[in-house]
């Protein structure tokens, strides 16, 4: 099986699989050709700047606390325990994606949903749709309260297909659509969904023939007989589409005359990515972790120390914008940056940084009782009235992991 070329106005009726898990055949997604943002030589001038532009939190050489230390301002308004197996997903609404290990072996993973409003989960794909099922698994979700994606890999061969369907009360709505299909010569996406749309990235495989192929981020609504890319990148993208509020943080690869550089850069999601918000290009080599864009700052991470790039090329989280100042954080980052205007939550290794920036106070958000060998993680990323963490957490009697414990913060 191929990668589904681009730049051409296609059909997938070659692609149609019986929709074993609905029912219904799956609908079949065209992908017209253009591009919104397309690569282009012109250089943007990246952002190399030294301690001045810095606002550490903590005094990177002795750890100790340059902000305040206060009680913590948030707190927990509900928690759930749900089973051993499930993991959850970043989300934007009510209800968030889960993987959920299944009770045998056919089918390993099925798709789930948490529902934030009573803690109560459901099943949404309880098989997968592929014909060829019995070596495939579901092997990522994502959902809005209006739509549902996810992604079936296939164990032996790696081929991939994402689809995805219209979401309401914690089932889908309809058919299923299929929108992409690749080999193992591409990467399996790195997708999230925001209302009716779905974005994915299609980006070769670090192994392979395709390894110097350009790679897109496609974009589709519910309903739509068509889906088009919306951004090139003339390498991989470092970071997964990041939502929040009204815009998306993508990062393709920039300056592509000149070098290795990553632009860390936001979409306006009113206009389906039409308008490019604002831009951060990173020292050259220079490759984000993840990043998102919260009110008017971004908030990125980079996991690993540079041998250049000045601030900006060393481990740690950065909140800022433009040339400047930036509030680090100088912790090895463990996940995307969560929160709203002026306050950030900001995962360390076995606890959340509570940073407030507007008036320099910070606080630690302790994860939940005996996890911490498996750690607490967030199915919130970008701006968000309510936080939601999840994690494995042991038994008091035996010290076995017995359930996944999730939590729920009022910001």
């Amino acid at each position: 099986m191929a990668l589904t070329p681009f730049g051409q106005s296609i059909s997938r009726r070659g692609f149609l699989r019986a929709g074993a898990a609905t029912g219904a055949a799956l609908a079949a997604v065209s992908v017209l050709a253009g591009c919104t943002h397309p690569e282009n030589d012109q250089v943007t001038a990246p952002t190399v700047v030294d301690d001045a532009s810095a606002d550490y939190v903590l005094d990177p050489q002795t750890g100790e606390g340059r902000y305040a230390y206060v009680a913590l301002p948030v707190g927990q308004s509900a928690e759930w325990d749900i089973a051993l197996g499930n993991v959850l997903h970043p989300a934007e609404g009510t209800w968030i994606p889960v993987t959920t290990a299944g009770s045998s072996a056919s089918p390993m993973v099925k798709g789930s949903a948490l529902s934030t409003s009573d803690g109560a989960l459901v099943e949404v794909v309880s098989a997968p749709v592929s014909r060829e099922a019995t070596n495939v698994a579901v092997y990522d979700v994502r959902c809005s309260d209006s739509a549902y994606a996810w992604v079936e890999l296939n164990l032996l061969t790696h081929a991939w297909s994402l689809y995805a369907a219209r979401f309401a009360n914690g089932q889908l709505v309809g058919a299923p659509s299929t929108l992409w299909e690749a080999d193992d010569q591409w990467d399996p996406p790195l997708f999230a969904v925001s209302g009716s749309r779905v974005l994915w990235q299609v980006a070769p495989a670090l192994s392979g023939g395709k390894t110097i192929e350009k790679s897109y981020c496609y974009l589709w609504k519910v309903g739509d007989a068509n889906a088009r890319a919306v951004v090139e990148s003339p390498g991989r993208f470092a970071t997964e589409p990041a939502v929040s509020g009204d815009t998306v943080t993508l990062a393709p690869r920039v300056n592509a005359s000149q070098g290795t550089y990553y632009g860390i850069t936001a979409y306006s999601l009113s206009d389906d990515l039409e308008t490019q918000v604002d831009r951060l290009v990173l020292p050259q080599g220079v490759r984000p972790m993840n990043a998102v864009r919260i009110a008017d700052k971004f908030a990125f991470s980079v996991e690993a120390n540079y041998s250049s790039g000045g601030l900006l090329g060393q481990m740690g989280t950065y909140i800022g914008a433009g040339e400047g100042p930036f509030t680090v954080l100088s912790r090895e980052p463990a996940a995307a940056v969560a929160g709203r205007e002026g306050f950030y939550l900001v995962r360390a290794s076995s606890s959340y940084f509570a940073v407030n920036t507007a008036d320099k106070t910070y606080s630690i958000l302790a994860s939940a009782n005996r996890c911490i060998d498996y750690g607490e993680f967030p199915a919130r990323v970008g701006e968000c009235s309510s936080f939601v963490t999840f994690s494995t957490v042991k038994a008091q009697d035996t010290g076995y992991p017995s359930s996944v414990a999730v939590r729920s913060f009022d910001l």
